[in-house]
């Protein structure tokens, strides 16, 4: 049997490797995932139900992670006959009859199912604090955030319950928990990875699928396992030259790279967060490419009305089609306060408010997509501060308006939800821990459709300034 402190110090492909080896089973590592969710979880409750019957009978003996135990997150991809409440008293007990796409390619690169993570209601918050489940709890400090809206497949990657999760992101949600968790958060160009066949573009294109993972390795290779078109998409990105895989360790050669720590609404950001990107700088100056302080301006204001109408308009349309499945009419019995106000502002907007938000999405990328002539690579905070005290960003506040809860999920984390509104590749590399040891993480964003050079970059991050020995307090090694 392998130790709890064995399986947890390998990322996705050293255990699919110990696999391919003959070294150990993958029943015994499904057993091993389900020990180490026995042993932490009531510490972080990020995992909400775990199915000890389908890993030995899913684990394939072939896909380049057969055999590794993973977590999805309840919310868009969901597996078939698995509940999925999508963190809402309102969808409590919905089971899916059909595996999504992705589900389905997950299943076919070999990782084996032993749960489902928390997140909050309808996926609208950079934390992770439901009504119906209670807080996740952030592994490095359990009275912080481990951040949203995929905190908890962030918190149970990061204290070693399984080494890779699914996660989704539409304003940072796969990048702001890997920032709170010390982990490699992908957020993939806009359509590389399938969210079929439930959705074509989940939030008008500002949402996409895939994974919080300890290494730069395993999200370049859960990529290249999982990334292309399914039947019917309405659009792709131009396929990569090569795997992902290989670019990790091949030479990034000299980037110019722009950085900021100044969001674009002008607040200031932590020292600490502002202190990982100059180091980070410094690390990449050493490194020969070439930085300039420069980043792309635009009207803070008026984005965040605009993302604000997709938002609310998408919550009412989710809030609407799960209520109508299962019989149940929405109200305050069964949504989180600032949910139900979202929903309540989605109902009034028109279709032309809802047109003009994705024409003005159209701008930014216009002029985003101009800033990105002149340079390969932006550096930024991923989140302007540490992670947040639990409570702080509380989606049951009776009396906020749906805008008002915008601007304080936005606040918290603005350096992420533009590169959803231009579907760029962006990347969360945990490369600072701050002076109370909570883990700080760096973004770096790439043009659309060019994962490669982010791989490139990362892994040569990863390899001059390594954080695969950091563990956090609540660990299943400790």
């Amino acid at each position: 049997m392998i130790s709890l402190k064995e399986y947890s110090s390998h990322d996705a492909t050293g255990l699919a490797e110990l696999v391919a080896r003959k070294q150990v089973k993958a029943e015994e590592l499904a057993a091993a995932a389900l020990r180490a969710v026995e042993n932490v979880n009531p510490r972080i409750n990020a995992v909400l139900q775990t199915l000890p019957s389908r890993p030995a009978a899913e684990a394939a003996s072939a896909g380049p992670f057969a055999g590794v135990p993973f977590l999805i997150k309840e919310l868009v991809l969901h597996a078939k006959g698995v509940r999925c409440d999508m963190g809402s008293r309102l969808a409590q007990g919905f089971a899916a009859a059909e595996d999504t796409e992705l589900m389905a390619r997950f299943r076919r690169a070999g990782l084996a199912l032993v749960g489902t993570t928390q997140t909050p209601e309808f996926g609208y918050n950079p934390t992770t604090e439901t009504q119906l489940f209670g807080p996740v709890h952030n592994p490095w400090d359990a009275a912080r955030s481990a951040g949203g809206s995929s905190g908890g497949s962030g918190a149970a990657v990061a204290a070693g319950i399984v080494p890779l999760a699914h996660a989704n992101d539409g304003g940072g949600s796969i990048r702001i928990p890997a920032s709170c968790n010390g982990l490699v958060g992908l957020k993939p160009s806009r359509d590389r990875v399938p969210t079929g066949p439930d959705y074509a573009d989940p939030l008008c294109g500002l949402a996409c699928e895939f994974a919080v993972t300890r290494s730069v390795r395993d999200a370049a290779a859960l990529l290249d396992a999982v990334a292309g078109p399914d039947v019917g998409a309405p659009s792709h990105p131009v396929p990569p030259a090569r795997p992902y895989r290989q670019e990790v360790g091949a030479k990034p050669g000299r980037l110019r790279i722009a950085w900021t720590t100044r969001p674009a609404s002008g607040a200031k950001s932590d020292p600490e967060c502002e202190k990982a990107v100059v180091e980070t700088v410094r690390l990449l100056q050493d490194l020969g490419h070439t930085v300039v302080e420069d980043a792309p301006r635009y009207d803070w204001e008026e984005f965040l009305e605009r993302v604000h109408v997709i938002w609310a308009c998408f919550t009412a349309i989710s809030v609407d089609a799960v209520a109508a499945g299962l019989g149940r009419r929405p109200g305050a019995d069964n949504l989180e306060a600032v949910t139900l106000a979202c929903y309540e502002d989605g109902k009034r907007f028109t279709a032309v408010d809802l047109l003009s938000s994705m024409a003005h999405g159209n701008v930014i990328s216009r002029l985003v997509g101009a800033f990105f002539e002149k340079v390969d690579v932006l550096v930024t905070p991923t989140i302007a501060a540490l992670p947040a005290p639990l409570g702080q960003l509380d989606q049951n506040r009776k009396g906020m308006t749906a805008m008002e809860w915008t601007r304080q999920v936005f606040a918290y984390c603005p350096f992420t939800p533009l590169f959803n509104t231009t579907g760029q590749p962006a990347m969360s590399l945990p490369l600072h821990w701050s002076a109370s040891g909570l883990p700080v993480g760096v973004q770096i964003v790439a043009r659309l459709g060019d994962e490669a050079t982010l791989f490139r970059l990362a892994a040569q991050l990863e390899e001059a300034r390594p954080w695969k020995d950091r563990r956090p307090a609540v660990h299943v090694a400790a």
